[in-house]
């Protein structure tokens, strides 16, 4: 990672407008047709979650403005991509685990079941600082309607948050939340990885 001058950069109107706002962060909710995500997390035995995680990450790595990350006062670009996930612990409590994004699926799964299971097993966060991580937690056992998340002025990184997968007939729905810092990206932009999100979640 590195600091970029902001002025070079698509971001320099946005930098200028949002870094100083009291609020910078924006959300947006979505209701995702994820019928096929649950079918292959059925018929090859794959974690529903670690399948979400993938999705994400690899729509992210497609969009050059998920590289960039306000940082303090400074605008970061990044040159590869992590996703977050919140990990249940062994002592009953809550722990953060980065994962890097691979394209390859049996790599990702691979790497976020080994590292998943470590962070629960130690109750010990594993960050990557040097790629630009996607904040996720799921809420898997709870129906909800949506969630904002908590914006600290520490962390501006996305951040995504999802309940319990409905299920209507022949469809399953999934409710989701996308926060972004409006330096990142504009509404365009998390509007195109939202819809990207719901065409990599049905080509899986």
């Amino acid at each position: 990672m590195k600091v970029v001058n902001p002025k070079e950069t698509s971001r320099a109107y946005a930098f200028e407008m949002w870094m100083n706002a009291p609020m910078p962060m924006v959300t947006f909710f979505k209701t995702l047709d994820v019928s096929n995500l649950v079918k292959i997390s059925r018929k090859r035995g794959l974690k529903f979650n670690m399948l979400m995680c993938w999705c994400i990450g690899r729509v992210a790595s497609k969009i050059k403005e998920f590289y960039l990350l306000p940082v303090g006062d400074q605008l970061m670009q990044y040159d590869t991509i992590a996703v977050n996930t919140i990990v249940a612990n062994c002592k009953g409590e809550v722990s953060s685990c980065d994962i890097p994004f691979s394209e390859d699926l049996t790599e990702f799964d691979k790497n976020y079941m080994c590292l998943t299971t470590q962070v629960a097993n130690s109750c010990v966060n594993h960050d990557i600082t040097d790629s630009m991580v996607i904040g996720t937690s799921a809420l898997a056992k709870y129906e909800i309607d949506g969630a904002v998340g908590m914006y600290s002025g520490v962390f501006n990184n996305p951040f995504m948050i999802w309940g319990k997968h409905k299920r209507y007939f022949l469809k399953t729905t999934l409710v989701v939340s996308f926060q972004f810092h409006h330096t990142q990206m504009d509404g365009l932009h998390a509007a195109r990885f939202l819809d990207g999100l719901q065409q990599e979640i049905n080509e899986v």
